[in-house]
């Protein structure tokens, strides 16, 4: 069975109730339902949340939660590995047995169905345990510096101060949207970043964090130019 298992917990606090604010006429994670259903990957998309009101929109979205996730998974604290783990042994417990699961942000309108199967694609083709999407920094990491106690400027690499921008390796970070998995690297508890992830290169203006207010409304300008495109 291949899983769609999509965070959703219900206490947010740098933007309260984000994962299901409107977002271009829409809550929030009903974007991601919809671009996990397009793709035709799943035989289930659940919705795991602490938050009853969260539960209703994503059912109404097209997702199933067939189970409120318990308050030591629901802090500040709890990674996503383990919240995907819970989803795959509540599965097992009741004689479903879920093989290749992904993990899908609820806050990442900008994920497409063909992202989500050419992730999918990726884990059957390169024999890895782990396929997720990434993107380019957009200034050389080896040139960053850092603001000293005493309001000073230090270079985090020095050497690299006469290296030219086009002689340092090209860096990336990753993309915040979705990490397609084999259900016993969930269940073992293996990290996702690692030399057993193979990545997924998005160009930069398909990849927004929103983890602030100004972060949401460049997410929703930069929404509405790529359906107007």
């Amino acid at each position: 069975m291949r899983l769609a298992v999509i965070p959703a917990r219900g206490g947010s606090k740098r933007i309260p109730r984000k994962n299901i604010r409107e977002f271009c006429g829409r809550p929030m994670i009903a974007w991601s339902i919809e671009a996990a259903r397009l793709s035709g990957c799943f035989d289930k998309i659940i919705v795991s949340t602490d938050d009853d009101q969260i539960a209703a929109i994503a059912r109404q979205s097209g997702a199933q939660t067939p189970f409120m996730r318990p308050a030591d998974l629901s802090d500040d604290h709890t990674g996503t590995v383990p919240v995907v783990a819970h989803a795959i042994e509540w599965h097992l417990q009741r004689g479903e047995k879920p093989t290749q699961v992904c993990c899908l942000y609820a806050t990442a309108p900008f994920v497409q169905a063909d992202d989500l199967r050419n992730g999918l694609k990726t884990l059957e083709r390169e024999g890895c345990q782990y396929v997720f999407p990434v993107t380019s920094y957009p200034f050389p990491i080896q040139r960053a510096v850092r603001v000293t106690p005493q309001r000073r400027v230090e270079m985090f690499n020095p050497e690299h101060f006469h290296t030219r921008s086009q002689d340092l390796e090209e860096a990336y970070h990753d993309a915040g949207q979705f990490y397609w998995g084999r259900a016993d690297a969930w269940l073992e508890r293996k990290p996702i970043f690692s030399l057993e992830a193979a990545p997924m290169i998005l160009p930069a203006y398909r990849v927004q964090d929103i983890d602030t207010l100004e972060d949401w409304k460049r997410a929703e300008w930069l929404f509405e130019a790529l359906r107007a495109g």
